[in-house]
C-alpha cells in the first residue's frame, strides 16, 4: 500500500444516533487490516454495552467521555486514550459538551457496520423507533447487546 493522505473535513460520513463517524481510511497491510475513523459525537444517552468482533481504540481530542469496558468504567478527557477489545461488552457516554476522537478499529468490518447502520437508522429519530433495525443491522455484522 502506498502512502495514505486524508485533508482536514474530507471522509466519508455516516450520521448515526450516536454521532457522525467520518471514515478517514481503510488500511490493509501485511500485517492485517485496520480503519481510522473521526467520531463527532454530541451528549446523549450510551447505547447499550455491545460486544462487536473487531477491537479498537478511542483516543479523545475534544471533550469529556466516560467509557465502560467490560463492566470497567473510564473517565476519559483529551489526550486519552481507551481500548475496546473485541468480544467484551463495551460502550461510551458524552459527559457535557459534544466530544470528538479518533477512533482506530482492527480488520475492515466496522465501517461496513457504520454505513449499514446509518442507512437502516434514523439519526433524528427516537431510539425506541429504530429498535427492530437496529437489532437486524448488529445480527448481520456479528455485533450483540451484552447478555444476548
Amino acid at each position: 500500500m502506498g502512502p495514505v493522505h486524508v485533508p482536514p473535513g474530507e471522509g466519508r460520513t455516516y450520521r448515526m444516533i450516536d454521532g457522525d463517524h467520518v471514515a478517514k481510511a481503510v488500511v490493509e497491510g501485511d500485517g492485517g487490516a485496520f480503519e481510522v475513523f473521526e467520531v463527532i459525537s454530541p451528549p446523549a444517552p450510551p447505547a447499550p454495552p455491545h460486544v462487536s468482533p473487531w477491537g479498537g481504540a478511542l483516543y479523545l481530542l475534544q471533550g469529556r467521555v466516560t467509557a465502560v469496558v467490560d463492566g470497567t468504567s473510564f473517565d476519559v478527557e483529551p489526550g486519552a486514550l481507551v481500548m475496546f477489545p473485541a468480544g467484551k461488552p463495551c460502550t461510551f457516554e458524552v459527559v457535557g459538551e459534544t466530544a470528538r476522537f479518533l477512533a482506530v478499529t482492527t480488520g475492515d468490518r466496522a465501517g461496513r457496520f457504520f454505513a449499514d447502520l446509518a442507512g437502516a437508522v434514523p439519526a433524528d429519530r427516537p431510539v425506541e423507533e429504530s429498535l427492530a433495525a437496529i437489532d437486524a443491522v448488529t445480527r448481520r455484522h456479528g455485533v450483540a447487546m451484552a447478555g444476548d
